[in-house]
């Protein structure tokens, strides 16, 4: 095991480079939905729960999971996880019937990913200080966007090839690799003590630290947005081919999320540098309202020309990611010291809630508007997505700093 933490370049690519290696299996389920609609015969609100249930585990972990890093070091709470995210994969892989199976095992799946992806970034952050943070932050948050592109890219071929019992293998395998990644590439470290102890799950002064809360609940509306669009994606292109009766075209609807993801990479890196130099609360604003308005008409592309479309998509993935490490950024910045690890505790619980909610509603939302068989159901599945992320703009607003007297 390394004695001192390698190079700050080499320690993002490390840290990132896990992250990425955990988050191959996050979108397998959305990536193969069209397979698991055939074989399971399930229902869009069925669909949507195995979609959205990831994101219950999720938030039901990350606030001791997370808040344990402000006593432990981080990378031991990061490799615990990876190991759950790895059994719970390898579980569905060889033992997934149908709906209950499958939600059992994403279930688990969320609560590693709770173990992983801000116990990483504390990782990091713990290792990389300085003025250049914000922009470290920026690249591990984009990482979480690199790995949905190939998650949707790795596990949409392999299922296409192999099955997806195939494909939910190999997730399991790189999930474990991150294990030894982290292992054997950093140092441990003791984190830093607040200057007034409290007990572990006692989130008090978060609530209080009002400047953060506003970036937590944009977080909120972010996750609800975001997961929202990833969980539902590749469906809704694949009715939008179904309407025009095409089988083969140059991007297939997998492809297309692959794209989604690497436009996300650059979306959230370029939208947390203009923060840094725009304003950072300002600037999240106008990034949300941009997503919502876009959300509000985009599903009703689907029955139009399939390019269309995917340009359509393409542009509300950047919108929507615009805010990601902005946000992110803006919680650690404004954490107090010695809470950090209570603040993204709570920062991952609400947005994760969010990312739990958004594809459940709009899987209902099509059920109950035609069962997603017309551009209408989906225009007024998304519709829904853009009247919640109104609320961003309006948290954010309400929990700005007040000039003093």
């Amino acid at each position: 095991m390394a004695h001192r933490d390698p190079s700050p370049l080499v320690l993002i690519c490390i840290v990132c480079g896990a992250e990425v290696l955990t988050m191959v299996g996050v979108f397998a389920f959305p990536a193969l939905l069209p397979l698991f609609f055939d074989e399971w015969g399930l229902t869009n609100t069925e669909a949507g729960w195995i979609a959205g249930i990831r994101y219950a585990g999720y938030a039901a972990a990350v606030l001791p999971l997370v808040s344990f890093t402000d006593r432990i070091d981080a990378r031991r709470v990061h490799m615990t996880g990876a190991l759950i995210a790895a059994l719970s994969l390898g579980a569905f892989a060889l033992t997934a019937q149908g709906f209950w199976t499958a939600l059992i095992y994403e279930f688990f799946a969320g609560i590693g990913l709770s173990a992983t992806y801000m116990p990483g970034l504390r990782a990091l952050v713990d290792r990389y200080t300085g003025d250049r943070q914000p922009r470290a932050v920026a690249f591990y948050t984009a990482s979480f966007s690199l790995g949905t592109a190939l998650s949707f890219l790795i596990m949409g071929e392999m299922g296409a090839a192999f099955g997806w019992r195939a494909a939910f293998g190999l997730a399991a395998c790189l999930a474990f690799l991150a294990v030894l990644v982290m292992a054997f590439a950093l140092r441990p470290v003791t984190p830093d003590r607040p200057a007034q102890d409290t007990h572990l799950l006692d989130f008090r002064p978060v609530v209080r630290n009002h400047r953060a809360m506003g970036y937590v609940l944009g977080y909120f509306i972010h996750s609800w947005e975001l997961f929202a669009y990833r969980g539902w994606l590749v469906a809704f292109l694949v009715f939008g081919l179904s309407v025009q009766s095409v089988r083969d075209v140059l991007l297939s609807p997998t492809t297309v999320a692959t794209i989604s993801g690497l436009v996300a990479v650059v979306a959230s890196v370029g939208g947390n540098e203009i923060a840094e130099k725009k304003g950072r609360r300002q600037t999240i604003i106008v990034y949300m309202f941009l997503a919502a308005a876009v959300a509000l008409g985009i599903g009703f592309l689907g029955d139009g020309t399939y390019w269309i479309a995917v340009i359509a998509v393409l542009v509300y993935a950047a919108l929507i990611q615009l805010d990601s490490a902005a946000l992110t950024a803006g919680v650690v910045a404004v954490a107090e010291d010695g809470r950090r690890g209570a603040t993204l505790g709570l920062h991952s619980l609400i947005g994760f809630t969010g990312a739990a909610i958004g594809p459940i509603a709009v899987g209902a939302v099509l059920d109950l508007t035609g069962s997603g068989l017309t551009a209408q159901s989906w225009g007024l599945a998304f519709a829904s997505v853009g009247v919640v992320g109104l609320f961003g703009p309006l948290f954010l607003y309400l929990t700005r700093p007040r000039p003093t007297s």
